[in-house]
């Protein structure tokens, strides 16, 4: 009988996983743990690999293709053996995820557990929600530990559409028999008996959707949204929709981090600290900062907030498939050196596509740093369930009124995300003023 080819669930939040490209022809002879295909998810970029040896016999998705994990991708068997008795796609099988021991979490006083079936629910979950108008809280989960994944909601919106039988028909009609897609949909106000989309609002939102006929000659670049681009949007986007952004700015004096990095760039070699650079300096300070400020290194799980002491410090890196935030695990207990020499592996990991799913998941507190690109303030968007990110701009001289007058005091700029549904003002505010003294007698903090 022939093998099927599944393809591998990466990370329990993980649907589905871009098919980038084909390795091997059908047809073509492999070798036990051969490459047959490149994929991407979210998080990283891998190859599946061949479980047994023999011929590649059939491909079941094409170059392009979203696959659901555990989805079989292709078989493998010898020349002309029927293939038509392999499953489409398996049912996963997913058992719950561990839960975390008391000593490395504490739920907020007064915090009632979720009903079993009703907690969190992936990204993915709440963008159909939203679009498909259906509740995400009345829904019972598949997903591990009863978390709402995209599937269930599909299942709800299958029997209920906000569109009426004749706008879905329009719809249908504007667009070749695709329909319109629901997203395009988002804020408009049907007219229809119980706020329904009708055909007469599908057809004026074609008028206004109708995009502009390029001119002779113009140049147009077409660039597909799908794999890491895909999910940043939605990821976003989402994280707009569903959190109560307020962003805090301040400065710290930056003096000390000048001087102290001056310092190590010219210690001995066999220490091992040339390479500590500002970043890693804020990285440290923020590592020691944040058991004190336990609801900024927390999760806000809709009906619950989750507050860690140790700290899963996440670092947003660039690179060239788009915004990747590894996480620097219990950084509060690292030493300085320890978290340089992490944020650069996982950059690295992360820039040559080698980063693991697991390296890009449970941060519980991130930092952005835009400063070395000359930018001088920003609003750092949110990475949720998280209530707290760190945006970090170039370092400038600031007015500062001392005994002999005005003097002009390199300051580093900082930009403190919160999400107001977890995180008071106040809280955030006395959280930014700390990390700005930490910073301006970093060498103290580097003695904590």
């Amino acid at each position: 009988m022939a093998v099927p080819v599944l393809m591998p669930r990466q990370g329990q939040s993980v649907e589905t996983c871009l098919l980038l490209s084909w390795k091997k022809r059908e047809g073509d002879t492999v070798a036990q743990g051969e490459a047959l295909c490149e994929v991407e998810t979210d998080k990283a970029t891998f190859e599946v690999e061949a479980p047994e040896a023999g011929t590649l016999l059939k491909h079941f998705y094409r170059e392009g293709q979203d696959v659901p994990v555990l989805a079989v991708i292709a078989a493998i068997g010898t020349p002309g053996e029927s293939v038509d008795a392999l499953p489409a796609a398996p049912e996963p099988q997913v058992a719950p995820p561990p839960a975390p021991a008391h000593s490395q979490i504490q739920e907020t006083a007064g915090a009632e557990p979720a009903a079993p079936g009703r907690g969190a629910a992936s990204p993915r979950a709440r963008k159909r929600a939203a679009e498909r108008g259906v509740d995400i809280s009345s829904l019972r989960g598949s997903g591990p530990g009863g978390r709402v994944i995209e599937r269930d909601v599909l299942a709800v919106a299958a029997g209920s559409s906000p569109l009426t039988g004749a706008g879905r028909a329009a719809a249908a009609a504007a667009t070749g028999g695709r329909g319109l897609e629901a997203a395009r949909l988002l804020g408009v106000q049907g007219s229809a008996i119980g706020g329904r989309i009708s055909a007469k609002d599908v057809e004026a939102l074609a008028r206004t959707a109708a995009p502009r006929q390029a001119a002779t000659g113009d140049a147009v670049s077409e660039i597909p949204v799908k794999g890491v681009r895909k999910i940043i949007a939605e990821r976003m986007l989402a994280s707009l929709q569903s959190t109560a952004q307020l962003t805090l700015n301040a400065s710290a004096d930056a003096r000390a981090l000048q001087g102290y990095r001056a310092r190590l760039k010219e210690s001995p070699e066999a220490w091992e600290l040339r390479g500590v650079t500002i970043t890693d300096l804020i990285l440290f300070a923020l590592s020691r900062l944040l058991p004190s400020y336990p609801e900024l290194n927390a999760h806000f799980l809709g009906d619950r907030i989750v507050q860690y002491r140790n700290v899963q410090l996440a670092l947003a890196v660039d690179t060239p498939r788009g915004l990747m935030v590894p996480v620097i695990r219990d950084a509060n207990t690292l030493s300085l050196r320890a978290i340089s020499e992490e944020a650069k592996r996982l950059a690295a990991a992360c820039v040559e596509s080698k980063v693991s799913a697991d390296e890009l998941q449970g941060g519980t507190f991130t930092m952005t740093n835009l400063g070395a690109l000359g930018i001088e303030s920003f609003t750092p968007v949110l990475n949720p369930p998280q209530t707290g990110i760190l945006g970090v701009g170039c370092i400038q001289l600031k007015p500062v009124q001392g005994k002999d007058g005005v003097a002009f005091v390199p300051h580093i700029s900082l930009s403190l995300t919160i999400n107001h549904q977890a995180v008071d003002g106040a809280p955030g505010a006395r959280f930014l003023g700390a990390l700005a003294q930490s910073l301006a007698a970093i060498d103290v903090t580097l003695a904590i």
